[in-house]
């Protein structure tokens, strides 16, 4: 009785082996190459739904992240026009001080124009083409008086300020919400009522300021002096408060950069490749390959046609 010889289950399952091991070997090649577990979330089995948990929170620190940033830069040219306007306002009390002092006021008119204009430039600064203080009339300057004799022309003083009364407000991170902007009528009414009221006495019948100081005109700048004091408090108090939020910012961008890192780290550890070990892998299944070949290639030499004896 003759065994029956059969090549065709072993072809079979040599071919299946092959199959596996280049399987195998593709899959090391693209970690290796990629440096990452997978390309798609079916290539991470069981974790796909936490990955897509912990990547919707990484895209929502990123998105806080770059609308903090802008924020920052934005409360970085708010401080420097609040400073400047405060500024102003500590330079006009300096030049009045200065007329008291030598009983001159030759030159103080010429100044107190020159601090108008400056702290006007201030409250119409615009960030990234939009006016900071205009509160949502973004598009139109909060600030419509240029010079000191617009402010005794006869409109009042509140009809010089365009802007609403919308105090922007932000929202840092999702429980985090602060207010950013301040408005050119809160910050500037004070202060141009003190301008008006200079240019005014100066175009009086106590006026006009120029030359040696009249006893009243020594009265009037006492009490002036001290007014503009105050104002300027005022406005450095509104710059310390911009400085607040700007503190708060930075806070939050700090914790936002510490969760991002800890999330960055979670996700590579499920999506990051061991390159130990996926080198290994390619080895492994390069050598299986290269077995399961020789052998297939064995096989196909076989043939009951090789264990004939030729007629």
């Amino acid at each position: 009785m003759v065994d029956r010889v059969s090549t065709l289950g072993t072809y079979s399952a040599i071919l299946a082996n092959l199959m596996a091991a280049e399987n195998k070997q593709t899959n090391a090649e693209n970690r290796v190459s990629s440096t990452k577990n997978g390309s798609n979330l079916k290539d991470f089995a069981n974790q796909a739904e936490t990955l897509t948990a912990m990547q919707s929170v990484d895209a929502r620190i990123t998105n806080y992240q770059a609308q903090n940033s802008i924020i920052a830069a934005k409360l970085t040219s708010q401080d420097q026009a609040l400073t400047s306007v405060a500024d102003s306002a500590t330079a006009v009390r300096q030049a009045i001080a200065n007329a008291l002092a030598t009983g001159s006021a030759d030159t103080l008119m010429q100044q107190v124009q020159g601090q108008f204009q400056t702290a006007v430039s201030g409250l119409n600064t615009q960030y990234d083409g939009k006016y900071l203080f205009a509160g949502g009339q973004i598009n139109t300057p909060p600030v419509s008086a240029t010079q000191l004799t617009d402010l005794t022309a006869g409109p009042p003083i509140a009809s010089f300020f365009q802007n609403d009364n919308l105090q922007v407000q932000a929202k840092l991170d999702d429980t985090t919400t602060v207010t950013t902007g301040q408005l050119a009528s809160n910050l500037g009414t004070p202060m141009l009522t003190a301008f008006q009221a200079i240019q005014a006495y100066n175009a009086g019948p106590n006026g006009p300021l120029n030359g040696p100081l009249t006893a009243n005109q020594q009265a009037f700048l006492t009490a002036a002096m001290t007014n503009w004091a105050q104002i300027g408090t005022n406005l450095t108090t509104a710059a310390a408060q911009n400085g607040l939020v700007q503190q708060q910012v930075d806070t939050v961008k700090a914790n936002l950069d510490t969760q991002q890192t800890t999330l960055t780290s979670m996700i590579g550890n499920i999506t990051d490749a061991d390159m130990a070990k996926a080198a290994t892998d390619l080895s492994n299944a390069q050598l299986t390959v290269q077995a399961s070949a020789k052998v297939l290639q064995a096989l196909q030499g076989d043939s009951l046609l090789t264990l004939l004896p030729v007629a």
